[in-house]
């Protein structure tokens, strides 16, 4: 039964670590397409570096 239950949980905590990273690269992208497209001026009224 142990050999069983173990790759069980394993494979479920590598789904609920892979689903875990999606939302962290999702909260990551989303302020990082804001700034992308909100970029404030710099010097002579020239736009920012994209990154």
């Amino acid at each position: 039964m142990l050999l069983v239950l173990l790759p069980a949980l394993s494979l479920f905590g590598a789904g609920f670590a892979l689903k875990a990273l999606w939302w962290v690269g999702v909260v990551v992208l989303v302020p990082w397409l804001v700034g992308f497209v909100v970029r404030p001026a710099g010097c002579g009224g020239r736009r920012g570096r994209w990154y």
